[in-house]
C-alpha cells in the first residue's frame, strides 16, 4: 500500500538491526505510546513492541530506526504495529514511522 507523508517526521536514529535472541534489558512502559517500551538493546537506548520480546528476549529481528521524511514523500507500508508503520521509502530506505503522519493514497 502506497502512503503520502501528511507532516514531516525527524526520526530519533539511526540503529543496527537486532537479531532474534538478542536480550532486551531496562524495559519500561512508554507513557506516549501503547503497547511500546522503552528499553536497551546491546547498549542503545530505544523503543521496542511489546510483542516483539517474551521473557526480556527479542522474538524476532528488529530495527528501531526511524525514517526522516518530508511532506509529500511517497513510502510503501511494510507492517502496522500499535499506531506505528514501518516503511520503505522510495530512496530504499527502510524504518518507522508514527501513523499519524500518513494518509492512503
Amino acid at each position: 500500500m502506497k502512503l503520502l507523508v501528511i507532516e514531516k517526521h525527524d526520526g530519533e536514529g539511526v540503529f543496527p538491526l537486532f537479531k532474534k535472541g538478542t536480550a532486551v534489558n531496562n524495559l519500561k512502559v512508554c507513557n506516549e505510546t501503547p503497547h511500546w517500551l522503552s528499553c536497551v538493546i546491546n547498549g542503545h537506548e530505544t523503543y521496542i513492541p511489546e510483542i516483539y520480546v517474551v521473557d526480556g528476549i527479542l522474538i524476532q529481528d528488529y530495527n528501531p530506526s526511524e525514517v526522516i521524511v518530508d511532506k509529500n514523500q511517497i513510502v510503501t507500508l511494510i507492517a502496522v504495529v500499535f499506531e506505528w508503520l514501518y516503511v520503505k521509502c522510495e530512496d530504499g530506505r527502510n524504518g518507522w514511522l508514527p501513523a499519524n503522519k500518513v494518509i492512503s493514497i
